[in-house]
């Protein structure tokens, strides 16, 4: 089974993250990139899948060049090779043009099965699954909490506010994962050394039969107009108790409109 697994590089959320003053864009320079801790479970079932029925395990990732450190993370959890679809026009894509790229590269290089986090923690719109699958004519089975596949065949557990959905599909298909689904590995020392020596192709945008002008900022359907630093947190508001300790407090959530 040919299992792609799309990885993204995203600004580390123990740290403050910024805006770039020229473009509007996020600065990932800023801060250190670490992987979208989401797709860390996507490696992880691919992983597993593999055990289970055989085949091959390739990474998918879209980004500048610091991307590769990643790349190299999942590589060493186990994934057997990889894709780096990196090239400049490609800075400032919203959603929409990021779905059309890389679905040309997963045109390109082929799958059985492409498994995602369902969401990134720098942009949080959990739509990229959604718009592979309509790009790629492939169902989609999104939030999934545990997979089975079984020769052509996939059926998973879809969470949902009630408990789960039980959906089925045949492949190829597209997968979603919640962190509910596993535990992801830690890299060995030996699979940190294996990682080194994998391959790892990287894709310009005319590699992969990408139009310029359907991808980067200039063909953005989302745009930032404006954007202000955070102000300072204000001091907090004590109440003394002088036995009307109750109806302080609940005059001033009623004046913030929390009740």
């Amino acid at each position: 089974m040919n299992i792609v697994v799309c990885v993204k590089q995203v600004p580390d959320t123990a740290t403050e993250r910024k805006l770039r003053s020229d473009d509007k864009t996020l600065d990932r320079d800023a801060v250190d990139g670490v992987v979208n801790e989401l797709d860390e479970y996507a490696v992880e079932e691919a992983l597993k899948l593999k055990e289970a029925h055989g085949g091959e395990v390739t990474v998918l990732s879209m980004g500048p060049g610091r991307a590769t450190e990643t790349i190299r993370k999942a590589l060493a959890m186990g994934a057997d090779k990889a894709v780096h679809l990196s090239d400049e026009a490609l800075h400032g894509s919203d959603a929409l043009s990021t779905s059309y790229a890389m679905a040309q590269v997963l045109k390109k290089i082929g799958f059985d099965l492409v498994i995602l986090g369902s969401e990134s923690t720098d942009a949080r719109t959990g739509v990229l699954p959604a718009m592979l699958a309509e790009r790629l004519g492939a169902p989609q089975l999104t939030l999934v909490n545990k997979v089975d596949v079984d020769g052509s065949s996939i059926s998973v557990q879809r969470l949902t506010d009630y408990g789960f959905d039980k959906v089925e599909a045949t492949l190829p298909a597209i997968v979603s994962v919640v962190e509910k689904i596993n535990e992801p590995r830690y890299p060995s020392f030996k699979g940190i050394m294996a990682a080194k020596k994998k391959p790892v192709e990287t894709l310009a945008i005319a590699d992969a039969e990408i139009a310029a002008d359907q991808v980067g900022l200039g063909a953005a359907w989302s745009e930032v107009v404006d954007f202000a630093a955070a102000p300072p947190r204000a001091a907090g508001t004590i109440v003394k108790d002088e036995g009307d300790g109750g109806a302080k407090a609940a005059d001033f959530l009623a004046a913030k409109k929390f009740i």
